[in-house]
C-alpha cells in the first residue's frame, strides 16, 4: 500500500504561513534540503490545495531556469527537488480551478475518501501533501494521512495560518523521528498513535 505523507514548514508557534500566505520566514538549510532530495526517489505523487498549488505552480515550473524558493540557494538539492516536482503526478483539490497548465496536474473537485483510498491501494510510490492546511485537516479526519513531517523553524510569527485548522477532534500522534539541523530547524516525523 502506498503511504500518504504531509509536509509543512511551521513557525515555532505553529503557523504554516503568515496571515498573507507568505513563506518569507522559512529558514533555509542546505543539509535539510539535501535530506529532502535524498527521499524523493520513494515518492511519485504530490497533493495540494488550490492556494498551495498556485504558489508552487508560480515558481517550480521555472525553477531550473535559476533561483530558488524562499530566498534559498540554487544548490544541487534544490535542483533535484525542482526536477521531482515538475516530473511528479500532481493532484490539486479545488472547486474553482478550471485548468492547471503545470505538466502532470489533475484537478479533483472534491476530497473523495473512496477515491483516495483506492489511489493509496493502487500501484505506485508514496504520495506527499504540501501545505494546504484545510486539506491536511480533512485528510486527517478521514484517517488517510500515514505520516506527518513537520519542520519547526526558529521563529515566532505571532499570527498566521494554522497547519491543520478545524479538526473536529483530537488526533494522537506518535513520534517516529526528530532531527535538529544547524540552522535551528527541527524535523519532526509522526505517525498516528
Amino acid at each position: 500500500m502506498r503511504k500518504l505523507m504531509m509536509f509543512d514548514n511551521v513557525s515555532a508557534d505553529g503557523f504554516y504561513a503568515g496571515t498573507d500566505g507568505g513563506l518569507d520566514w522559512v529558514t533555509q538549510d542546505p543539509e535539510q534540503h539535501a535530506a529532502a532530495a535524498a527521499a524523493l526517489p520513494d515518492t511519485d505523487t504530490v497533493l495540494f490545495g488550490r492556494k498551495t498549488y498556485a504558489q508552487f505552480a508560480s515558481f517550480w515550473p521555472h525553477a531550473l531556469d535559476g533561483g530558488a524558493p524562499h530566498g534559498g540557494s540554487d544548490a544541487p538539492a534544490m535542483r533535484a527537488i525542482a526536477k521531482f516536482l515538475n516530473d511528479a503526478t500532481k493532484l490539486v483539490f479545488s472547486t474553482t480551478l478550471t485548468e492547471a497548465p503545470w505538466r502532470g496536474t489533475r484537478i479533483l473537485p472534491a476530497i473523495d475518501a473512496r477515491e483516495l483510498a483506492a489511489l493509496k491501494a493502487g500501484p505506485g510510490k508514496s504520495m506527499i501533501l504540501f501545505g494546504s492546511g484545510s486539506v491536511v485537516a480533512q485528510l486527517t479526519e478521514l484517517g488517510l494521512i500515514d505520516e506527518y513531517q513537520i519542520v519547526v523553524n526558529p521563529i515566532l510569527l505571532g499570527r498566521g495560518q494554522g497547519w491543520a485548522p478545524g479538526l473536529a477532534s483530537r488526533v494522537k500522534l506518535q513520534l517516529v523521528e526528530s532531527r535538529a539541523y544547524g540552522s535551528g530547524n527541527v524535523m519532526l516525523r509522526y505517525k498516528r498513535a
